[in-house]
Order: C-alpha cells, then structure tokens, then sequence
C-alpha cells in the first residue's frame, strides 16, 4: 500500500535545464497552479460575463466572492486597504482554489507544500513592510517600542517585538501548510484502513472518512480566509501602525 505522504511527491512533468543550479522544470505542483489559476479566472470571467439585475448562480458567487474580501478587507483595514484589495483578492482565490483542487481524486494539493505557502506569506511580509517604510519612513520602527512600557524594560521588549515580527511569515506559511498536509495524510490513512479492512469491516472508515472529507472541505474555506484576514491585519499594521 502506497505511503500517505507520497500524494505530496513533486514530479518534473517537463524537463528544463537548470538556471543557476537551480531546477526549473515544469512540475506537477507548478501544473495544478496553473490549474488554479485558470479554474478561478475562468469562474470570475463566466460569472460576471452577463452582469444580469437578478444575477444567476454563477454570478451570484462570484458577487458573494468579491463582497466576502472586500468586507473583510473594509473591517480590518478600513478605507485605507482599498487600493490592496485585488492583491488581497487574488490571493485568497489563489488559495481557496488550490486548497479545494487538493479535494479532487489523483490531484496535487500545492498549499500543502511549506515552500509554496512560504512564499506566499514572505511576499505579504515583504510587501507590508515595503508599504509601512513607503508610508512612513523612518517612523515606521516606532511599531516595535511598545506604548507605555517603562525604558528599562524597551532592552528586553524591542527584541522580542522585532522578532515577532520577523516571525510572522514562518507562521502564516505554515499554519497552511501544516493544516492541508495534515488533513490529507488522515483521509489517505483512513482510505487505507478501508481497503484493508474489506467489504465487511471497511464501511465504519469508510463512514468517517466521509464526515472528514466534509470537514476538510470547510478547512480549506477556513484556511483561505485565515491567510487573507491576517494579511489584511498585517496591512492594517503597515498602513495605521498599530500595535
């Protein structure tokens, strides 16, 4: 029986000569991103394509899609975040597609890949803090000294806020990464315990499996909207500066 974690094996699908040392090919991973990105341009495309008075089901989400990022982005950020708002879009679709393509049999779920969620969660970290400095220059490292803490004590608490916050992309990319990869390893061992099983003894996995495909597919709502919410917090962070 085929190990739980070799559903999260990268494969070159088109060999490329390498750049630099570095292996560009054409993968399963990099395959199932374009897939993504395809299926979620195409769902916005069709869904809007009529813009209808009483929009149909397509439509109806794509518009609940667009004013579900948009509201978050509004309650964390404010007026301020509205020009970050196709970043902030882009990015959970990104995500939430990748995560429900990882639902489909024979699939590759790339969100459960730490290299893939980390560069996502470094792109945020960089791009905040390059607004933060943009926005307020030098006055931006006034985030790091916390209000009303006593001078003494700024020696110890500076530190730690700095690597707080030079912490934050190794904890955004992993609480993804971590979850997806979790998740699928439990379907895959109880899907095993269903064949070794057999007819008679299989159907209590089999059962529980069903209930956890349920909740992995909410998981994978969920973690799309973690990962954009604390963008749009980090954002907040960047724009208002506040600690």
């Amino acid at each position: 029986m085929a190990s739980p974690l070799e559903q999260f094996q990268i494969e070159p699908l088109i060999k490329l000569p390498k750049i630099a040392g570095i292996d560009v090919s054409y993968t399963n991973s990099a395959l199932w991103m374009t897939i993504a990105i395809g299926l979620a341009t195409l769902f916005l495309v069709l869904g809007m394509r009529q813009r209808a008075l009483v929009p149909g089901r397509w439509q109806s989400m794509a518009e609940i899609s667009y004013e579900f990022v948009s509201t978050m982005l509004s309650e964390q950020v404010g007026s301020a975040g509205r020009p970050y708002f196709p970043f902030i879009f882009t990015l959970f679709m990104f995500i939430l597609f990748g995560n429900l393509l990882g639902m489909v049999p024979y699939s590759f779920t790339f969100t459960s890949h730490i290299i893939v969620t980390f560069g996502l969660a470094f792109t945020v970290f960089l791009g905040v803090t390059i607004i933060a400095f943009a926005k307020h220059g030098v006055h931006f490292l006034s985030f790091f000294v916390p209000k009303g803490v006593p001078v003494v004590m700024l020696f110890l608490m500076v530190p730690i806020e700095i690597l707080s916050y030079l912490t934050r992309p190794v904890s955004l990319s992993i609480r993804l990464f971590a979850n997806m990869m979790a998740g699928h390893t439990m379907l895959k061992v109880f899907a095993g315990f269903i064949i070794g099983l057999g007819i008679w003894g299989g159907w209590a996995p089999l059962a529980l499996n069903v209930v956890l495909t349920g909740f992995e597919i909410l998981v994978c709502f969920l973690q799309a909207y973690v990962f954009a919410v604390l963008t749009c917090i980090y954002l907040n962070d960047a724009i208002h500066l506040h600690h």
